[in-house]
């Protein structure tokens, strides 16, 4: 697993638990170091030991823990920079989810040994979408549908859409969410700049 994601997970942990829950994962998951390293690759099973470690600390199951991930991933303001790599993708919610089948392609381009998931978005009728996960080629096993079903409700709440979703389980070793968009302008979306601001 790339080092981005798990320092992603540390992260999320330490800025919403605290340093001390960090400590007592690290502990419990048998880590040979304290902190996660960005750039670099770690085995799979240390991934996998990790979240096993958060779910017994925390008392919670996983699939709730990934999905308080991909919230975190969009609005903390410590992680904005995926939030901006999202919000490119188009003025509204409709455009964003349109373009989460290029977003493996664009988070490669900016880091290139950086696998996620294969993403492929079908409009149903009525406002309702299917969005299949490939969680296979991140080498942890099913889950990170639920990192994604936490994007897509930060995501809406960014866009003021009101959305239901409904993560369906697994269906041929793929991930599938039922996105349903009841209102693109339900409420007041959050301020987006094209330019990022300095200083």
């Amino acid at each position: 697993m790339h080092g981005l994601m798990n320092r992603a997970i540390q992260c999320f942990v330490r800025d919403t638990y605290g340093p001390d829950i960090w400590q007592a994962v690290v502990r419990r998951a048998g880590l040979a170091f304290p902190d996660f390293e960005a750039m670099l690759i770690y085995e799979d099973k240390i991934t996998v030991a990790v979240l096993d470690a958060i779910s017994v600390e925390l008392v919670k199951p996983r699939a709730v823990l990934l999905e308080d991930l991909g919230t975190y991933l969009v609005s903390d303001p410590n992680v904005e920079a995926l939030r901006r790599l999202l919000r490119f993708a188009g003025i509204c919610y409709e455009d964003f989810l349109h373009s989460l089948d290029d977003l493996p392609g664009r988070a490669q381009l900016a880091v290139s040994d950086l696998i996620l998931p294969q993403l492929e978005l079908r409009a149903q009728a009525d406002g309702r979408f299917v969005l299949s996960v490939d969680s296979a080629r991140m080498g942890i096993g099913p889950g990170f549908g639920h990192v994604m079903v936490g994007i897509l409700r930060a995501m809406a709440d960014d866009y003021g859409a009101l959305v239901m979703l409904d993560h369906r389980g697994v269906t041929q070793g793929r991930e599938e969410i039922e996105i349903t968009l009841v209102e693109a302008a339900f409420a007041e979306g959050r301020r987006f700049e094209l330019g990022a601001r300095s200083g």
